[in-house]
């Protein structure tokens, strides 16, 4: 059975070949670095933990003496498999603006011009759903995986801090909050980072451009006596050093310090989250129909535990 699909137009004048659809969120986690991508991963992967205990290093002797204990442990990435699959029936397309572009005869194809609209579409959708399930994803929800926040939730080893609503009055302090949290064993690592939500980044960018409290932030006038001016788009933040991380899929009032080698988002072939096929059925099975199909696999994990802080 075709996908509903219900055209709503006018005819009022020439189609501009142009389709407008919602903003979408980007996977800017994958796209900018955030995490530590694993592929080619068939089943699942083991990551393998080691810890040593205290005493490691003893005062020297003659004798071979142990000086401390060796602990292997394991976490398991188990991509999940997804996929998306919509069915076009061409037949609804020849009363709408682009019937020209389907060709004179009965046996047409889909508007060209619909079609590479609709792939960019998709997997555009397909990224904004990823980016979302990396962060906040619950394995419950159909085409979820358990996101890393849900599973640092149920991890005791997560050095958890209480979050509240951040404000450009606020935001110093609670950013404050995580730093402080932050083990020295990895304070001032060179892939720390505070991966933040898009309202506390833009707290953060207000309260530095002289909106928050005065005792707080930057001066009356913000950064460079410029106020909100200060800050351009693809301009990098840090907080006491650290650098920060705006991660589009993050729920507000969250945030995670953690190593970029400590999280780890795994797939198959990365290349199956870009593929999306285009399936006209007439030749297969006589009907009117196109399919539209995508198969990728995803999933997240985190090595350890103890060294990560979450804000939530």
């Amino acid at each position: 059975m075709a996908t509903t699909t219900t055209i709503t137009t006018t005819y009022a004048g020439e189609f501009l070949q142009q389709y407008i659809s919602a903003a979408l969120l980007s996977a800017n986690t994958l796209e900018n670095g955030g995490l530590t991508i694993k592929p080619n991963i068939k089943f699942k992967e083991v990551i393998k933990k080691v810890a040593t205990g205290s005493g490691l290093i003893g005062d020297a002797g003659c004798d071979f003496v142990s000086t401390s204990s060796v602990d292997l442990t394991e976490r398991i990435i188990q991509p999940e498999e997804f996929q998306v699959n919509v069915e076009l029936c061409k037949k609804d397309f020849r009363s709408d603006w682009e019937a020209i572009e389907m060709g004179l005869s009965v046996y047409d194809n889909l508007p060209p011009s619909f079609s590479d609209f609709l792939v960019g579409h998709v997997l555009g959708k397909i990224a904004e759903q990823t980016e979302q399930n990396i962060w906040k994803g619950v394995n419950a929800n159909p085409g979820e995986f358990d996101g890393l926040t849900t599973l640092m939730l149920a991890d005791a080893d997560v050095n958890d801090v209480t979050g509240t609503t951040v404000t450009a009055a606020n935001v110093i302090d609670e950013l404050g909050k995580i730093v402080d949290a932050i083990p020295s064993t990895i304070y001032g690592k060179e892939d720390l980072h505070i991966y933040i939500s898009q309202n506390i980044a833009r707290a953060y960018v207000r309260a530095l451009g002289g909106f928050g409290s005065i005792a707080s932030n930057a001066g009356a006038n913000g950064v460079d006596n410029k106020g909100t001016l200060w800050y351009g788009m693809g301009q990098n933040l840090a907080f006491d050093g650290v650098k920060l991380f705006v991660a589009n899929g993050l729920a507000d009032n969250t945030a995670v310090a953690a190593e970029k080698s400590n999280l780890y988002f795994g797939t198959g072939l990365a290349s199956d989250m870009n593929e999306l096929k285009v399936l006209d059925m007439s030749d297969l099975d006589g009907s009117q129909n196109v399919r539209v199909i995508a198969r990728f696999t995803a999933g997240v994990q985190y090595g350890i535990g103890s060294d990560i802080v979450l804000y939530s």
